[in-house]
């Protein structure tokens, strides 16, 4: 790994940093002296191979916007919390940072049902709130307010980019295994649905519905196994995939199966898989030491050079989503929350992976992912014939939407 980062910094050396552009049209509030305060809720302490590479990317984008001379004359300043991986101690920790420091916006959280609990916060306290990295449809849908924006891509969003390469198999027997909570429950649903649409002969013939972290992995795939099933729809990840990964390595189930999965191409999740060969499976992830446009260069470059390490999709993530509230507050003038959902309704902003919009409808960007098939090569997982799928491509019509948004949340 070493050599690579000293190769990227080295091909890509003096290159100027995605945050430069907030440098221009700075006009000072009647509080420019104090910094801009936001408040970010994650589980640092229970998800550290997530979070803190996110950290580091919010980290980067900071430096730069400050260094750049902030938002509108005033310095940004980050004030970073622990949910522990627990929705009543995000809510306590956000309501700390309304109510003692006194935050200007909200950001953060990983887990689903953690991003849930603080868009409800955000809607009953009316402060906006940036969901970086959860998943959830219900977070921009069913519980979706207008004070909550996400800036990952949803479930439905990369569940439909695989969907896409698996109408094209062969394949008819369908297995499904996921964490059996809001995140795998919605990317099962959606992959059904999906691939029913495209292909009306699919049958699916099992379900597997590990507890989260639990994933007894011999019991799971001895059920997939007998069921003999022509490709499988995997949404585990992290210790639990690599667990799925040993099992069915052992087991030679995937020797007779195709794998469509979810996340498993992420370098967080591959670094799950140890030296375990996954060979062919049709994964969502981030080739970042392969991605060679403009605006990842320069973030891969700032990003080894500060960190002496790759960055990850969180990263990405956690990087985008402060230059989004930087620039949301640098077009509304004011930390307003009103007029900050309406600065956030259309904003277009730059990220490592190109231009990102919050869709207006259901406050959800349009940031895409990486769609390719995972090799072993040299005895490391990586990912092979991938494409950008943008995100604005697989969001469902305005139609759809408004069927499953409140009314509301659309003032």
């Amino acid at each position: 790994m070493k050599s690579t980062l000293t190769w990227i910094c080295a091909l890509f050396a003096g290159l100027t940093c995605c945050g430069a552009a907030l440098a221009g049209d700075v006009n000072p509030d009647l509080h420019a002296g104090n910094p801009i305060r936001i408040g970010d809720i994650n589980s640092y302490s229970n998800a550290p191979q997530i979070t803190e590479p996110y950290r580091n990317g919010w980290q980067l984008a900071l430096d730069e916007v400050n260094a750049a001379g902030g938002v509108n004359g005033r310095k940004l300043e980050v004030i970073a919390r622990d949910d522990g991986g627990k929705p009543d101690q995000a809510i306590r920790q956000a309501q700390d940072l309304l109510t003692t420091v006194k935050v200007d916006v909200l950001t953060g959280s990983f887990m689903s049902n953690i991003g849930l609990a603080l868009a409800g916060f955000a809607l009953h306290n009316k402060k906006l709130f940036v969901a970086a990295e959860p998943l959830s449809d219900a977070i921009t849908w069913d519980r979706g307010n207008r004070y909550t924006f996400r800036m990952r891509p949803s479930t439905y969003m990369q569940t439909a980019m695989l969907v896409e390469q698996a109408a094209k198999l062969p394949a008819r027997r369908w297995a499904v295994i996921a964490p059996n909570y809001e995140y795998g429950q919605s990317a099962a649903l959606n992959f059904k649905l999906l691939l029913k649409a495209k292909r009306p002969d699919v049958i699916f013939v099992a379900d597997q519905w590990p507890t989260l972290g639990k994933l007894d992995a011999a019991a799971t795939v001895a059920a997939l196994a007998r069921q003999r099933p022509d490709a499988i729809f995997n949404a585990c990840f992290g210790a639990d995939l690599g667990k799925f990964v040993q099992e069915g390595n052992a087991r030679g189930l995937f020797a007779k199966v195709t794998v469509v999965s979810l996340l498993s191409g992420e370098p967080e999740n591959l670094s799950a898989l140890d030296k375990q060969a996954v060979k062919g499976w049709i994964v969502t992830g981030y080739p970042w030491d392969q991605i060679n446009t403009p605006e990842h260069r320069r973030f891969a470059v700032a990003y080894v050079q500060k960190y002496h390490d790759h960055p990850s999709m969180a990263s990405v993530v956690g990087y985008s989503t402060l230059m989004a509230v930087a620039q949301a507050i640098k077009k509304a003038q004011s930390t307003d929350a009103e007029r900050l959902v309406l600065a956030m309704r259309g904003l277009t902003f730059d990220s490592p992976l190109g231009p990102v919009m919050f869709r207006a409808i259901d406050q959800q960007s349009t940031m895409g992912t990486y769609v390719g098939t995972l090799e072993q090569i040299d005895g490391k997982n990586v990912m092979r014939n991938w494409h950008y799928a943008d995100g604005k491509g697989y969001q469902p019509d305005d139609a759809a939407v408004r069927a499953r948004r409140p009314a509301a949340a659309m003032k």
